[in-house]
């Protein structure tokens, strides 16, 4: 449920002033200050207190959208989804974001719709190489990324941030902590962005290490010691580690169940197919760099929580000097925030999932929301299936929220908060954002109280799933 947009501001993402759009009638877009307007104007038609409702309860069937996303999946790797999403709650909420986007339907939203993640919590942040090779900090998943509600990105990670510290026994005081000052950080960079020019907010990015002075000495430990281990994930050290030298000089995966399974005769040939095919969706550059290698093995590979029984597989390319390159494919199918959600996406957005798949939109809400990306992101259909391509490992890596002291876990949550703002920003209704949520001190006591609320919804699905499991 929406609400109607501010006067004088056009909400709709497909606008665009430009004389081709409105021939004889060019007109300059909304300023900054217009905008930022616009969004406190908003507050009287939905305060910021209204975002604080949860008005689920007793009118939803979560296990239902569990089996109705399992009717897709491979049948043989559902009971892993299952063992790992009963682990925890924090584990069985990293797994849902389609049922949170269907709650999230239910309730009234600002109607500032915006290129979102579509499952922000703070498990999806994390580290990755640049083109460059430095080191950057980052969203890192975009599986659900669509166009959607800045606040619902936002609420997935307060939520996150309650559930974590709760699955870690935190008192309330440092949940409370983490919470405010995040909102507050998100509020603050998202206020500061909307004062940058658009070119200049769209070069902007969080280097992995140019924080670290500014940080407490427990947060650098955490950070430092991440960022070594982050270092370490590359492509090449995987290889190492997966793959061993068979006949006539040719690298093989090492298989191991059921997570490592190499694929059968006829999907390998099809394999060979699909890397043609995602290669008509790359640069250039990247078309050439390929020419260096060719496909030496594949294999089915197992991959995080929620996407456990989604179609993944790993293409070892090995080059005339044993050199090793490893591509990781993965299914993609409709964003939650469109199928649960109920959020309308833009004609042009439509037409390119219509045209080349839902990798395209994956690849391409990527792009749009990092500050840097893998150069090798690709995707391709084939024989009905929806994929995206991206190197493997390549400095992958993340911090884990509930291991940390309360210091640090609360720095880690607004780090989270302000690259969730880096992203959102490259929208042109940032500034409207940020008039609507102000200093964020009020904002913050809002969704304080939601997230407990959503805490204890989702840990009475957590229960119920894991009592479904036997």
């Amino acid at each position: 449920m929406s609400t109607e947009a501010p006067a004088n501001v056009e909400l709709d993402p497909e606008n665009h002033p430009d004389s081709a759009a409105h021939p004889g009638a060019w007109r300059a877009p909304a300023s900054a200050a217009e905008r930022t307007e616009a969004g406190r104007l908003l507050r009287r038609r939905l305060p910021r207190r209204a975002l604080g409702a949860l008005t689920t309860a007793g009118r939803r069937d979560p296990l239902a959208i569990l089996d109705e996303q399992n009717a897709g999946r491979l049948q043989d790797l559902l009971p892993l989804r299952a063992e790992r999403m009963s682990q925890s709650p924090f584990a069985f909420y990293r797994g849902t974001a389609a049922i949170m986007a269907a709650d999230l339907a239910a309730d009234a939203h600002t109607g500032i719709v915006v290129p979102a993640c579509g499952d922000a919590h703070i498990s999806n942040f994390g580290f990755y190489a640049s083109p460059q090779r430095t080191l950057v900090f980052d969203l890192n998943d975009f599986d659900e990324a669509a166009w959607g509600p800045w606040e619902w990105d936002l609420k997935r990670m307060i939520a996150s941030v309650v559930i974590a510290g709760q699955a870690s026994s935190r008192d309330e005081a440092a949940i409370r902590t983490a919470v405010l000052t995040s909102v507050r950080a998100y509020a603050l960079a998202i206020r500061g962005a909307s004062a940058m020019s658009p070119r200049d907010r769209f070069f902007t990015h969080l280097d992995a290490e140019a924080g670290l002075p500014n940080l407490d000495a427990a947060s650098q430990r955490v950070l430092r010691r991440a960022i070594k281990q982050a270092r370490k994930r590359t492509g090449e050290r995987a290889a190492r580690k997966i793959t061993v030298l068979g006949e006539e000089g040719r690298l093989r995966f090492v298989e191991q169940p059921p997570t490592m399974t190499r694929l059968e005769a006829e999907s390998e040939q099809r394999l060979h197919r699909m890397v043609r095919r995602y290669l008509e969706s790359a640069n250039a550059d990247i078309r050439l760099l390929m020419r260096h290698y060719v496909l030496s093995d594949t294999a089915r590979r197992v991959v995080g929580v929620g996407s456990v029984g989604t179609r993944c597989a790993l293409a070892l390319m090995q080059d005339g000097d044993g050199n090793a390159l490893l591509l990781q494919s993965k299914e993609a199918n409709r964003s939650v925030l469109e199928q649960y959600g109920g959020i309308p996406q833009p004609r042009v957005f439509t037409a390119l999932v219509a045209e080349h798949g839902e990798g395209a939109r994956v690849v391409g809400m990527q792009r749009i929301m990092q500050a840097v990306s893998d150069p090798l992101l690709g995707y391709l259909r084939i024989d009905g299936l929806d994929l995206y391509v991206r190197q493997f490992r390549d400095m992958k890596g993340g911090i884990e929220a509930e291991d940390l002291e309360d210091g640090p876990f609360a720095s880690y949550a607004q780090a989270c908060a302000v690259t969730l703002a880096r992203a959102h920003a490259q929208s042109p209704f940032a500034p409207m954002i940020s008039g609507y949520v102000g200093g964020g001190r009020t904002l913050g006591e809002v969704l304080l109280g939601w997230g407990h609320a959503y805490a204890e919804l989702s840990r009475g699905d957590h229960g119920r799933f894991a009592a479904a499991q036997g």
